[in-house]
């Protein structure tokens, strides 16, 4: 999937439109959540999402989504990781 038919399906799905987030490699967000569902696309390296049901690793060109206030932590590959992600507010 490329990062402009990502856009337009986010576009489609009745997201925000995209932004692109880089973070630094061997980083973490421990437990945290958003106010907001969230669909990114994996641009550059790699990240581990854990949650209370799936713990995996995305690398570039796959998707990860995120429901509002699901509990999460994130951890950033050696080499960081960029991916683009489009925000939907919560009802």
């Amino acid at each position: 999937m490329t990062p402009d038919s990502f856009a337009a399906a986010l576009e489609q799905e009745g997201f925000e439109p995209a932004v692109t987030i880089t973070r630094e490699g061997g980083g973490m967000l421990a437990d945290h959540t958003h106010p907001f569902e969230a669909k990114a696309l994996v641009l550059a390296g790699d990240i581990r999402i854990v949650t209370a049901t799936l713990e995996r690793v995305y690398q570039q060109g796959e998707v990860f989504h995120l429901q509002a206030h699901e509990p999460h932590s994130e951890f950033y590959g050696l080499m960081g990781v960029s991916y683009l992600v489009g925000r939907k507010p919560s009802p």
